[in-house]
């Protein structure tokens, strides 16, 4: 079938207007939850809201100036960074990231949308499918420039497709790896292979034309790829070219995160329904396919199995490409929605669909955003300008989905106390905080677990046996201690050192006696 398989000149399943108020519609749905907590319990987002504030206030705020600076860089994990501080000039840095991740959410589903308009030749209702999908495991895990980057990498997929004729497309794709680049670099990468598996259907598409024609052509689609090089070479990112590890489980487990939030009777019921109405679908001739997904499915599996889980650093690097491309694969499908019955039903599947989804999440998120609540009380005790040491009671916490919103909660106290908090993400060639040479010996820098409760105890008054680590003799340097993952009734590990100031469901907060 033909890229463009459907006539430009064949009407639209829904009328432009109608399409429009059923985006917004659907936008407003799914932004529920992310309206009704300002800090979702997601994992790392509270980490990344933090330094927000940070780039934002650091220049007129004396505590946080005396822990952090800025060193800006071209690294590619910028977007959020280049965009929140600015909109924190006009509303708190929670509304802020509120209108971040909702404008993500957009630019997803715009994106599927113009692809599938790229590749059909007229707008279709049946990229909507993707409004379900949007709270995903990867979207748990808090990654937004990432987030952001995969809506960026279908709107410039879509801008190669629409382009493909046009002399222009290689400036335009360009900028579009350059902005991919600053989102995250498997943004970037997804991108590579959406225009990958494009111009191989392309190549066995046209058989009348020479095949050293074709090949040529595949080849300088690479061409634009090249901007990122440079990039890569100014970049403190470069530096961490060597840490990637591979590890084959987990393999499943990433595919499983593109439909998998919470509970799995969800999971299964929206996979199913979804395969019951595809099934009539088909049978009744109203599916169309475009003839990148076939290429597209080949080339992503392809590249999925031979990515490591951990890239320059970054983990999960590979367990991020499904979410992405199940969103080109989408705007892959076309339904034909021209009757009217069909168009009802149509309808009715996608807001029953988003409404479970979105009762599943707001329903999650307003238990677990009882720990969120009691967390922000309990930052009311610290002192401004305090060092909050953060340490896990359980090793293993974190691991389960309902854990992830405690995993950076801490760092809620540099923006309502501007604390500093060990936790907060300050890698070099990752992220562009850095902590002040005064206090650099005592927070992480390397992204790794914080101590557990046995290690704080062991290291209080001496260095760590394996070696120097960033909690030795941490008596002397911090003036708060967050116990994570704890049970309701756990006792005061260190009664000579530690004072209890405030607990919770999940956590304790202990104030810390100075040594003698």
């Amino acid at each position: 079938m033909s890229l463009r398989s459907a006539s430009a000149r064949r009407p639209a399943d829904l009328g432009r207007r109608s399409l429009v108020f059923l985006f917004l519609l659907l936008l407003a749905l799914v932004a529920v939850p992310v309206l009704t907590h300002p800090v979702p319990p997601l994992s790392d987002y509270a980490n990344h809201l933090a330094r927000m504030h940070i780039i934002a206030t650091v220049s007129h705020n004396p505590d946080l100036a005396r822990f952090y600076h800025i060193e800006w860089a071209v690294i590619p994990n910028l977007m959020m960074d280049l965009v929140v501080p600015l909109m924190e000039r006009f509303a708190n840095v929670y509304v802020a990231g509120e209108i971040y991740t909702i404008a993500s959410f957009a630019l997803i589903v715009f994106g599927t949308l113009a692809l599938n308009r790229a590749l059909f030749g007229l707008w279709s209702a049946t990229p909507l499918l993707a409004f379900p999908l949007l709270y995903n495991g990867i979207f748990l895990i808090g990654v937004m420039n990432y987030i952001f980057g995969i809506g960026l990498a279908l709107l410039a997929l879509a801008a190669w497709v629409s382009l493909r004729e046009r002399g222009w497309r290689y400036p335009v794709a360009v900028a579009c790896v350059v902005a991919l680049f600053l989102c995250h670099l498997v943004a970037l990468g997804v991108y590579g292979i959406g225009v990958l598996a494009f111009e191989i259907a392309r190549l066995l598409e046209r058989r009348d034309e020479p095949l050293s024609r074709r090949f040529l052509s595949l080849c300088l689609a690479g061409l634009p790829f090249l901007a990122a090089l440079p990039l890569l070479a100014l970049s403190p990112t470069l530096g961490l070219s060597g840490e990637n590890y591979w590890q084959p489980q987990g393999k499943v487990a990433g595919v499983e995160m593109i439909i998998n939030v919470y509970y799995d009777v969800v999971a299964f019921g929206l996979t199913g329904a979804v395969a019951v109405a595809g099934v009539w679908a088909l049978r009744r001739g109203l599916v169309r396919t475009a003839s990148l997904l076939l290429p597209l499915l080949i080339v992503g599996a392809l590249v999925y199995l031979a990515l490591p889980r951990t890239a320059f650093a970054t983990y999960m690097a590979d367990q991020r490409v499904p979410v992405a491309l199940a969103f080109m694969v989408l705007a892959c499908v076309r339904v034909d929605l021209r009757g009217r019955m069909v168009r009802r039903g149509f309808v009715v599947l996608l807001v029953a669909l988003l409404a479970i989804r979105v009762a599943e999440v707001q329903i999650m998120w307003t238990q677990l955003t009882q720990w969120t609540t009691g967390f922000q009380q309990s930052i009311a005790a610290i002192r401004p300008g305090s060092r909050v040491m953060v340490a896990y009671a359980d090793p293993r916490g974190g691991g389960n989905p309902k854990d992830l919103g405690l995993v950076h909660a801490a760092c809620l106290a540099i923006i309502e106390k501007s604390a500093l908090v060990t936790t907060a993400f300050t890698v070099p060639g990752k992220q562009i905080l850095r902590v002040n040479s005064a206090y650099q010996n005592f927070v992480d820098t390397e992204d790794g677990f914080p101590p557990t409760v046995e290690q704080l105890v062991l290291a209080e008054d001496s260095e760590t046996p394996d070696g120097p680590r960033y909690w030795d003799h941490w008596p002397a340097h911090f003036d708060y201690v967050y116990l994570l993952f704890t049970e309701p009734g756990d006792l005061n590990p260190d009664t000579d050192r530690l004072e209890l100031v405030s607990e919770g469901s999940r956590f304790q907060l202990y104030r810390v006696k100075p040594p003698a």
